[in-house]
């Protein structure tokens, strides 16, 4: 819901959940401490699908299909508004932390030849992202699997033939 309508009152998250908003309020006492809970455990969710993925010790292949398959499930099951999570600056700095180690991962991929050099600073860094997010909201028909299959496949290979 929160996806959809950032916005969302506290009245309108529990009717969706379908609860009384003071059965809300008894556990969160704002709607600010309802998003911190929520984007706490997006973040943590991230943190584990990390650490899942080995991105320091598996092979680089194997981490990066099994680090996006991880992502995709978090997107899907954690559709939060990142703008506004980001506003909050120990969210932040977590996130810049989650960011810094795939970072070194692709750093790493492409100097074992998985990505191609050359490419300007950043590019795999910025673009990784916006893939899972596109695969996670625009195929949700595939299952996580499947998605990272396409997000890999055209990180490494493109489009073109």
């Amino acid at each position: 819901m929160l996806a959809a309508d950032p916005g969302a009152s506290i009245a309108a998250i529990a009717a969706e959940a379908g609860v009384d908003r003071r059965t809300v309020y008894r556990r969160f006492a704002s709607r600010e401490e309802l998003l911190a809970v929520i984007y706490a455990s997006r973040l943590t969710a991230i943190e584990r699908a990390i650490e899942d993925a080995r991105l320091r010790e598996a092979p680089v292949a194997v981490a990066l299909h099994r680090y996006v398959e991880n992502i995709i499930t978090v997107n899907r099951t954690w559709p939060v508004d990142l703008a506004r999570m980001l506003a909050d600056e120990t969210v932040r700095e977590r996130r810049d932390a989650a960011v810094r180690e795939v970072d070194a991962f692709l750093e790493r991929a492409t100097e074992e030849g998985l990505l191609r050099p050359g490419l300007p600073k950043g590019w795999a860094s910025a673009l990784l992202p916006q893939l899972m997010h596109l695969v996670s909201r625009q195929l949700p028909e595939l299952g996580a699997g499947q998605a990272a299959d396409i997000v890999v496949d055209t990180l490494l290979h493109g489009l073109g033939e």
